[in-house]
């Protein structure tokens, strides 16, 4: 099928890990996928192997036989048509929202790029029926709730029964049953040989996908964080020096904030309140944010690797079909737990920062921002908020992946949870983002009470501020203003001036921050 929709841009998917990049044009849809000649062969030599230890009689594990506590029972050759298609639609019990198309795409691509390793065992057929679903935009309806995180089959089954003609998809931003979105887009159901229904269902596709957009959204708040906590600083009349100290004595990456920070404040008439021993969340914020990038650094190349390693089972390794410990993305869950502690850290940081904004202990500042002479609350009240939101960020940093599990008659003892991990990680962020911009209107004030004029990234955060929040000297309602700064600042429009502002070059590359298409 020629795509519906054409594209500028055109990658060619050949096994190897993709890019942050890659994911994001592939989720907005700014890229058109080809398959490697080459790696298509793999495919086939694959399948060889399968076909011919079928045609010997031998059992092969969700092929010719059931899977979980049904992987004694074989079927015979009549009976394998009714069992392949039944097996990826048995797989069809998610439940709940569902996901962001840009997820499902991203998944089907995954599931593509794998396949091509040639471990899968799976046929070329299987392998084109995504390539159309990607190139006509029929996108599954995949609910996001029911996976162990032990391949997502609840998930991935949602996108298998799809090629089948049952479920339901969207197709041209309506959301319909998959006969319908089929037949729309000029698609034919797919008959599910052997092998194909596991391989359609068995891998962490949607875990990956899920993994990296909430990754990069991460990478995205944190920077923007970083901005506002630059902003803020300035606004309390911190002391540069410990961030030309950890320029030179930290980390790596340390290093690296320290020095944005340290460039970033200069070009204005910095109010100085102090010159030694600032409060700690002033002084380690180069730690705080240093730690935060690496671990969210760490997380992203582990998901990265991953959408370049097969983890079905069973898999196909040098002319046999051997059974697959792969199917376990532990790294990758333990390490996404890994950053939701340090994206704690970071909302503790902004935290004690808001609390210094408003219990005037520095550069004499009012309490609560409540100018001088003005009958009014202020700012007080609102720093429950940052509370709530620092500990709703805590609340979903404790470890949920060795919980236990035992499924399939005591078979299947392991799990991992990522998409569970995933849609914490994600609420972590969401709450990150507002914290940024409650820390925006806070410093904003604060500025505004003494007459400071930033510049560079400050005088970014400011005016984004203003333009949306009034000086603070009568009593208001301030939910909405939150709202709506938090909503500017978290725009690819805002980020995008940022970066271009005050770039920070390896970590806006890496996680591909602002447009992709």
């Amino acid at each position: 099928m020629q795509p519906v929709h054409a594209t500028s841009h055109s990658l060619t998917l050949d096994g190897t890990p993709l890019t942050f990049r890659h994911l994001a044009q592939i989720g907005q849809r700014a890229t058109s996928l080809t398959p490697d000649a080459a790696a298509m062969a793999r495919v086939d030599a694959a399948r060889k192997v399968l076909d011919d230890k079928i045609a010997r009689g031998e059992p092969v594990y969700g092929a010719t036989t059931g899977v979980g506590a049904m992987k004694d029972v074989e079927w015979t050759p009549e009976q394998l048509e009714a069992f392949n298609m039944g097996l990826v639609r048995a797989h069809h019990f998610g439940t709940g929202s569902p996901f962001p198309s840009s997820i499902v795409r991203a998944a089907m691509a995954i599931r593509v790029n794998t396949a091509l390793t040639g471990r899968v065992g799976c046929s070329r057929g299987l392998v084109n029926a995504y390539l159309d679903l990607l190139a006509n935009d029929v996108v599954p309806v995949v609910r996001r709730t029911g996976s162990i995180g032990t391949a997502d089959i609840g998930l991935m089954g949602q996108i298998g029964a799809v090629l089948t003609g049952v479920g339901e998809a969207v197709y041209q931003n309506r959301r319909m049953s998959a006969e319908a979105a089929l037949a729309e887009a000029g698609l034919q159901p797919c008959r599910m040989a052997p092998r194909d229904s596991l391989a359609s269902i068995s891998v962490n596709a949607v875990g990956f996908a899920a993994a990296a957009e909430a990754t990069r959204s991460a990478a995205s708040a944190v920077r923007m964080l970083l901005a506002t906590s630059l902003t803020t600083a300035g606004a309390l009349g911190a002391s540069r020096d410990p961030w030309k100290a950890v320029a030179h004595v930290g980390t790596e990456r340390e290093a690296e904030i320290g020095g944005w920070l340290y460039r970033n404040a200069m070009g204005w008439d910095w109010p100085n309140a102090t010159h030694i021993q600032d409060p700690l969340s002033l002084r380690m914020m180069p730690q705080v944010f240093g730690s935060t990038f690496d671990a969210l650094l760490i997380v992203g190349r582990t998901i990265l690797a991953a959408t370049g390693r097969t983890d079905d089972n069973p898999v196909v390794v040098d002319g046999q079909v051997l059974t697959s410990g792969g199917s376990l993305p532990l790294d990758v869950t333990i390490y996404l737990q890994m950053a939701q502690l340090a994206l704690a850290h970071a909302a503790r940081n902004s935290f004690n920062r808001c609390v210094l904004l408003s219990n005037g202990a520095r550069r004499d500042l009012p309490i609560n921002l409540v100018p001088r002479g003005a009958i009014a609350t202020g700012f007080g009240p609102i720093i429950k908020l940052a509370g709530e939101l620092f500990a709703r960020v805590l609340s979903m940093s404790t470890p949920v992946s060795a919980q236990a599990m035992v499924v399939a008659a005591g078979l299947e003892d392991e799990a991992a949870f990522l998409p569970l991990v995933v849609e914490r990680f994600e609420r972590q962020v969401r709450a990150l983002r507002r914290l940024a911009a409650l820390e925006g209107l806070l410093s904003a004030q604060a500025m505004d009470i003494h007459g400071d004029r930033p510049t560079g990234v400050p005088a970014l955060i400011y005016e984004k501020v203003r333009r949306h929040a009034a000086y603070y000297e009568v009593d208001r309602p301030l939910s909405a203003e939150v709202e709506i700064i938090e909503s500017d600042l978290g725009s690819e429009a805002s980020l995008s001036e940022l970066i271009s502002l005050a770039p920070i070059a390896g970590l806006d590359e890496f996680f591909a921050l602002g447009p992709v298409a």
